[in-house]
């Protein structure tokens, strides 16, 4: 018995140990075998990633759990990863996300397809009639929420109170059709697919405790069922875009199941983040005077053009430059996905400054943004300070231009990441959000139910997975600003 384990051991060191060549990057195995540095990666990836930044620079591979991945943190190099997609692919390493949090399997050439299928729905007069039909479902919410001839203050966690509203807006908008016509009330799916959510990062990493993989895979059913109408019929009410995606699925030969399981991938990658996001900015906003007296200033002049012209400007590509600048330094902050590649060839890594490294194939890449350039000292003073004029000139227009080692950035920020891992969706989830936060700000008096209150800290196992979360809420008290 002994023996038999010690052959294991040996068979396990030998499969995965191997000796950096001179042309690669430093190489961190980490102390357990096979596991390498999973445990820390998993627990608080920003944290280990700095630590290996101070131990070898911005360029090294580690060793997770079997598997050797290249982690790159110049920003000037990042071309080099995000425009090859000969010797690195994108795909292979979303369709292992895929099956693990989704239980999802579709053809290779699929998610293609469906992006540029959904470059079509996001742009122009379609993206001018999701945002008339988001405006219309947050208003909706909003009033229910809070009624006009409401008097006392309503308390609640602005996490909750943001991600609820604008993730019913979205399924309304998206999904399920008008809120009195559908047959799938909101609230529900909101509360199933929150237990989704709070399992999401284990069931990426195969962490599941043998309950909680019950749980997901009883609310993954749960979401399944409630999604089975969309975009099958005229009368499911869903967007133009579920719909020509539901009909994607079945002309690539997708089985019923698996559609349902691909619109659950589309709920998450839809509805994920933008709730998150305008959490963050509210809880900037409200912790900074400053910031919320700014912003305010700048939607009341809008609230002002809005009753002059009887126009809805904010559904429109009406100018918010303050607005702008102060949910690009939230997001600064706070959106932390992975950009991860597959070596699927042999490839040498050009960098900026001229350096070479051999990138094996079998390896995966990634880039990091929240740690550079996002993090950065040397790129934005007193990095982890919320500073809504951040990217405001003097002149008030927008300020695009950041160095590094001397030379401007192309990227400074990537919340919505960069080549094929571009987020198609960013104008309207933009959109969405400026919708929110003007509505909330314009037509309800918020406050922080502790004026002394702070931010709460963030959940370091949500590092890589798009937008952060925090750990626990920011109470706050609302109510209408005619309730007096």
């Amino acid at each position: 018995m002994i023996f038999t384990i010690l052959l294991l051991v040996l068979l396990i060191f030998i499969l995965t140990n191997r000796w950096r060549s001179k042309r690669e990057p430093p190489v961190d195995k980490g102390m357990i075998p096979w596991l390498g540095h999973a445990l820390e990666f998993g627990k608080d990836a920003s944290k280990f990633i700095n630590r290996m930044k101070v131990k070898h620079g911005d360029i090294f591979t580690v060793r997770v759990v079997g598997r050797y991945v290249t982690v790159l943190l110049d920003p000037h190099s990042y071309d080099t990863v995000l425009e090859d997609s000969g010797s690195l692919d994108f795909a292979r390493y979303a369709q292992v996300l895929m099956e693990r949090i989704f239980r999802l399997q579709l053809p290779h050439n699929q998610l293609a397809k469906s992006k540029e299928m959904m470059k079509r729905h996001f742009a122009g007069i379609n993206l001018a009639a999701l945002n008339s039909t988001m405006s219309r479902n947050l208003h909706a919410l909003l009033k229910a929420k809070a009624h006009r001839n409401q008097k006392d203050w309503k308390e609640e966690g602005l996490f909750d109170f943001s991600y609820s509203l604008l993730f019913k807006a979205g399924y309304l908008t998206l999904f399920g059709g008008e809120q009195n016509n559908n047959r799938t009330d909101p609230s529900t799916v909101y509360e199933e697919y929150k237990t989704f959510d709070g399992l999401l990062t284990k069931m990426a990493r195969s962490t599941l405790k043998p309950e909680e993989k019950k749980t997901a895979q009883s609310v993954q059913k749960k979401l399944w069922e409630l999604l089975t109408p969309a975009g099958l019929t005229d009368e499911s009410g869903s967007s133009p875009w579920v719909h020509a995606y539901r009909r994607l699925l079945q002309e690539d030969g997708t089985d019923e199941e698996m559609q349902n399981r691909a619109m659950l991938m589309q709920l998450w990658s839809t509805q994920g983040n933008v709730g998150p996001a305008a959490f963050w900015l509210l809880g900037y906003l409200l912790t900074n005077p400053e910031a919320l007296v700014a912003v305010r200033r700048e939607f009341s002049q809008i609230s002002q053009m809005e009753t002059t012209t009887g126009t809805p400007l904010m559904d429109s590509q009406v100018n918010t430059p303050v607005f702008d600048s102060a949910l690009e330094e939230a997001l600064r902050l706070t959106a932390a996905p992975f950009i991860t590649r597959e070596v699927v060839r042999e490839k040498i890594l050009y960098m900026a400054d001229g350096r070479e490294y051999l990138l094996r194939k079998g390896d995966r890449v990634c880039l990091f943004p929240y740690i550079s350039p996002q993090m950065d000292p040397e790129i934005f003073h007193e990095p982890q300070k919320y500073k809504y004029d951040r990217f405001l000139k003097q002149d008030g227009s927008a300020k695009k231009d950041f160095y590094k080692g001397g030379r401007r950035l192309k990227y400074y920020t990537m919340p919505w990441g960069a080549g094929t891992n571009g987020c198609v969706g960013k104008q309207f989830a933009i959109n969405t959000i400026r919708q929110f936060v003007y509505m909330v700000l314009t037509n309800y008096d918020l406050e922080l139910c502790d004026p002394n209150a702070q931010m709460p800290e963030i959940n370091a196992s949500r590092y890589g997975f798009g937008m952060l979360q925090p750990e626990g809420d920011l109470p706050v008290r609302y109510k209408p600003r005619n309730a007096h």
